[in-house]
């Protein structure tokens, strides 16, 4: 199945500040805030939702196409022959010939609570890309529409629902500022809809739907709830609740959630059942958050299997290791 993947992409600046963001919030003057937080160390590293999970679905075996919008430095320091690498398709990546490459600063305290701040830059430019062209070149199977320019995640779906192409819906970080139409029209339709139990609250807020509406505005509805695992809403059926792996120690949170939907999607495309879907997305997601960096993990076949079995079982392990190519 041609996987493609539109979303940022983007340098990611990672900071750790040793102490927790609560401490210096006062509830009832927030509307002043004004807070200052020494860091104790810089990280630059390689990151974009889009990005990470096309890296992620690559090093599940497939070579996804990467739609995003860039700068002249993506190809310049690395970006670019690292993501083709690893098996990353670029070759529909446009280029912007003034705007930087976006840039993502993430600050982590040590309860895991992050503070971001994200400059688009070129990705203002994904408006011009054409999903369709792509599409009429070789068929996508499925498209997931991440965080990104707003104009153009609006102009991919509309793009997917006009040529008939099935479509997850990722809106994530855009769920801060959109209005409730533009959520309602990124939303509606989609096979796949991926959240976490927070973004999915907003939605609802924000667009006045019930949980009901949502799901029923939607195929399958997937809702990450860290720790403790996922829940999958299906078209038919109850509920689905698959506990997150076991044994993780958690050093940094960044893409873990990008990873888990390249799981999910490369269980999607081997024709898996949805807890088995969930169980490869817990399972590469544990490499994430068990490392600095969003795109600094290596999945070895056999290691990868193992783990799973163990926290899923050896007929899990089995369904997974027939189903995909893993190195």
């Amino acid at each position: 199945m041609h996987i493609a993947i539109a979303g940022s992409v983007a340098a990611d600046h990672l900071q750790t500040f040793a102490g927790r963001f609560s401490d210096s919030l006062v509830p009832d003057q927030l509307d002043k805030l004004s807070v200052s937080f020494l860091v104790e160390d810089l990280d630059i590293r390689r990151g974009g939702c889009g990005a990470n999970i096309a890296f992620g679905l690559a090093a599940l075996g497939h070579r996804p196409t990467l739609v995003a919008a860039v700068g002249r430095d993506f190809a310049e320091q690395g970006y670019q022959g690292w993501l083709e690498g690893a098996g990353v398709d670029c070759s529909r990546v446009h280029v912007s010939p003034s705007l930087h490459t976006a840039l993502c600063t993430i600050t982590t305290d040590e309860a895991h609570a992050q503070i971001v701040t994200f400059y688009p830059g070129a990705m203002s430019e994904a408006r011009d890309i054409d999903v369709a062209a792509i599409h009429a070149e070789q068929p996508i199977g499925i498209l997931l529409i991440g965080p990104d320019d707003p104009a153009g995640m609006q102009r991919h779906t509309t793009t997917a629902r006009d040529q008939g192409i099935p479509f997850a819906a990722d809106p994530s970080q855009q769920l801060a500022w959109a209005d409730g139409d533009l959520i309602r029209e990124l939303v509606e339709g989609a096979t796949y809809l991926f959240t976490n139990d927070y973004e999915a609250a907003l939605i609802e807020q924000k667009t006045g739907w019930s949980a009901a509406d949502v799901r029923a505005a939607v195929g399958t509805q997937i809702i990450t709830r860290g720790k403790d695992g996922a829940t999958v809403f299906p078209v038919d059926g109850d509920p689905i609740d698959v506990p997150a792996l076991a044994g993780v120690e958690a050093i940094d949170p960044t893409g873990v959630g990008d990873s888990f939907r390249a799981g999910y999607l490369a269980g999607v495309a081997a024709e898996l059942d949805p807890t088995t879907c969930v169980q490869i997305g817990c399972t590469i997601a544990a490499s994430v958050v068990e490392t600095t960096g969003t795109q600094e993990y290596t999945l070895d076949g056999a290691a990868f299997l193992a783990r799973l079995g163990k926290s899923y079982g050896d007929d899990a392990a089995a369904r997974v290791d027939a189903a995909l190519t893993l190195a």
